[in-house]
């Protein structure tokens, strides 16, 4: 059966594991913007409540350390795609902070409109938060290997989650893919980004490029980066995947 075909996919939907964090955590984090300071997205006390161990979760020094493998790529790379069927075949969860705000926008709650607010006026969420987020979400699973799709984004991202962590990731997925390749696939996507024509999406590539050089030399540098070329048909990238998946994180049997 095609790993694309319609049945194919209502597999992938009902098995994606993309972990939520709650809503009760962006809350803290909104609830720290106010009107007369709209400059400033996050204040110092909504960093430390995001990234500061709830008295439910375990501590950093207490949560069990994760294999964690970051998939970086451009857009329209097939990320989401390729995770999707790790997840599915290997049980593996993988989980975005950018999809979760967006699922929390779409939801039309009270907080994603104030988050949807921000990002409008062209503010960013501190890497900080972010990386809090990704801690919440690997404490809740007892899996000991999670894939973060589209993280790290720069080297403030790197620091500040080595540094927040206090480990590093086990291996960076790149998907490389031709900017044509991306641009075409974005184009016909059309999954409800205004800003999916030509001109921004050669930007976001241009940008994804820019940020992400010295970290993947950095990377490079001591041997994590793994590169798969996603200039083919799905199929033909997941075998390629799915073979390094078993390689590196399957157990052999004795």
């Amino acid at each position: 059966m095609s790993l694309v075909g319609e049945a194919g996919m209502r597999q992938l939907c009902q098995s994606r594991q993309i972990f939520r964090c709650s809503r009760s955590c962006l809350k803290g984090l909104l609830g720290q913007v106010r009107s007369r300071n709209r400059h400033r997205v996050v204040t110092g006390q909504a960093v430390q409540m995001v990234t500061a161990p709830s008295q439910e979760a375990p501590t950093q020094q207490e949560a069990a350390k994760k294999r964690v493998v970051f998939v970086v790529g451009g857009p329209g790379s097939g990320k989401g795609t390729q995770c999707d069927l790790i997840s599915r075949d290997f049980s593996v969860p993988f989980f975005s902070a950018g999809e979760l705000i967006r699922s929390l926008i779409a939801s039309g709650c009270a907080e994603g409109k104030q988050l949807q607010d921000i990002i409008l006026q062209g503010q960013i969420i501190p890497s900080a938060v972010t990386v809090g987020l990704l801690q919440k979400a690997m404490a809740e699973t007892s899996s000991d290997t999670v894939l973060i799709d589209g993280f790290p984004r720069n080297t403030e991202n790197r620091t500040v989650w080595q540094s927040q962590v206090g480990y590093d990731c086990e291996m960076v997925l790149l998907f490389d893919c031709p900017v044509e390749v991306m641009l075409q696939r974005l184009q016909q996507r059309r999954d409800g980004r205004v800003d999916d024509n030509e001109d921004t999406i050669r930007k976001r590539v241009q940008n994804f490029k820019s940020q992400m050089a010295p970290v993947l030399d950095y990377y490079r540098s001591i041997g994590k980066v793994t590169t798969i070329n996603t200039d083919r048909p799905v199929e033909d990238i997941y075998s390629e995947l799915s073979n390094i998946w078993r390689q590196r994180f399957v157990p052999t049997s004795p």
